[in-house]
């Protein structure tokens, strides 16, 4: 199932959803508008604002999967950045609204280190990075780690 969820281009929560029977519960641990992001993310993203979010989703009292997302604020429609900002939807649920793809990226050893930071439990077998595009251009750098909450699921 790793190997599944590692190589999946559609949307995470979605599947997260669906292994967990319904939906899931997004928890925000931390949330901020910056424009001091780490060099990395102004290679893949463009603008000077950023929103970074570390988030969880969760279901039955498992973790499912751990998120560090880089949001590219510059011209970004004003009810998604709303939306992100309130922190209660999943990203996943935010793109249904937009033409998207996901460009997988290489791990990015930084971003992995920055949201093992807050969560714990480092598990580089379970990581993946990717960029998420639009007609516009790169919106999204996205770390993200999934957990065995995943696999305890019935």
């Amino acid at each position: 199932m790793l190997r599944l969820l590692l190589a999946q281009d559609g949307s995470t929560t979605r599947l997260c959803e669906a292994v967990a029977g319904g939906p899931v519960e997004l928890r925000v641990l931390r949330q901020q508008s910056s424009q001091d992001v780490p060099a990395v993310v102004r290679r893949h993203l463009s603008g000077s604002r950023f929103i970074e979010r570390i988030t969880l989703l969760a279901a039955h009292g498992q973790v499912l999967m751990d998120n560090l997302s880089y949001v590219a604020l510059q011209g970004l429609e004003g009810h998604i950045e709303r939306d992100l900002i309130e922190g209660r939807t999943p990203i996943g649920h935010l793109l249904s609204r937009w033409w998207t793809r996901r460009e997988p990226l290489d791990p990015i050893d930084e971003l992995s280190a920055r949201l093992w930071g807050t969560v714990g439990t480092p598990d580089a077998s379970a990581t993946r990075c990717y960029r998420i595009v639009s007609p516009d251009g790169p919106r999204m750098l996205i770390t993200e780690t999934y957990r065995r909450g995943l696999w305890m699921l019935d």
